[in-house]
């Protein structure tokens, strides 16, 4: 059979991964299940996100791609198992995005894009019913982002602070619970307060935490690769420099690299 034609419709790739998963495919792809996947899930994920963090279009393209794959094989295996089928994947999603569009797909009025997450957040609520509304939010997310999203839910029923000079006052009250700890434990514990926090700040300052984060660890290491070919250029050895000469390094790639 051959896959070279229609390269652009979703189910030719959704046909391509069956062939794979068939019992005379790929030894690899045979192997694979919901758990073996799992990390490979998670690192397109992430690949996604340093597109977007690139604005790269075409990597992007790429990566949704890889992601889009990952997305058809585990219905693919939960197929085989008789779980669920691609098209109940898709029936889901569907129905979930004309229900929680009202204004769109019904009667609904709304005056601007605020009202619409208002009323998105209602119905998620409904769809709930007794559960928790932190319960859906996943445990595995990066610990920042979870701060993150737990505090966003639980500002939209009014369990915030009431503007951002609490919040950094709170800061400082934590700054100094930290510096009072007396354990490891309790160190521990206080920095985690201090995180979550920092958390609530950005959230109010509409700032994508992971999103920051990752900045910043972009610019430090183009900073430190700096003063690393500063050194090699100039015959020096970056671990036998005194803290200030390094400093005065950094200072220097500071300046280089302002991205």
């Amino acid at each position: 059979m051959s896959f070279s034609r229609d390269l652009g419709r979703f189910e030719t790739l959704v046909a391509i991964i069956a062939r794979l998963r068939a019992p005379d495919g790929c030894p690899w792809d045979r192997e694979q299940t919901h758990a073996t996947l799992r990390q490979s899930l998670l690192e397109e994920c992430y690949e996604v996100l340093a597109a977007l963090d690139e604005g790269d279009a075409g990597q992007l393209c790429d990566e949704l791609g890889d992601l889009l794959m990952q997305v058809v094989f585990h219905a693919q295996i939960a197929a085989e198992a008789g779980e669920f089928e691609m098209e109940d994947v898709l029936r889901g999603i569907n129905k979930k995005l004309i229900h929680r569009h009202p204004h769109i797909f019904g009667s609904k009025k709304v005056r601007d894009a605020e009202e619409v997450a208002h009323n998105w957040a209602a119905l998620k609520r409904a769809e709930r019913g007794d559960a928790s509304m932190l319960a859906s939010v996943p445990r595995e997310m990066p610990a920042l982002a979870y701060s993150q999203e737990v505090q966003q839910r639980v500002a939209q029923v009014g369990f915030d602070w009431k503007d951002i000079d609490g919040v950094i006052e709170k800061l400082a009250e934590e700054v100094g619970e930290l510096k009072g700890a007396e354990s490891p434990e309790r160190q521990a514990q206080e920095f985690g307060d201090l995180l979550f926090t920092l958390a609530n700040i950005a959230r109010r300052l509409g700032i994508d935490l992971e999103a920051a984060l990752r900045g910043a660890n972009q610019r430090f290491y183009h900073r430190f690769a700096y003063m690393e070919a500063v050194c090699r250029q100039q015959g020096l050895d970056l671990g036998k420099l005194s803290f200030a000469e390094q400093n005065a390094l950094w200072e220097e790639a500071k300046k280089h690299c302002q991205e």
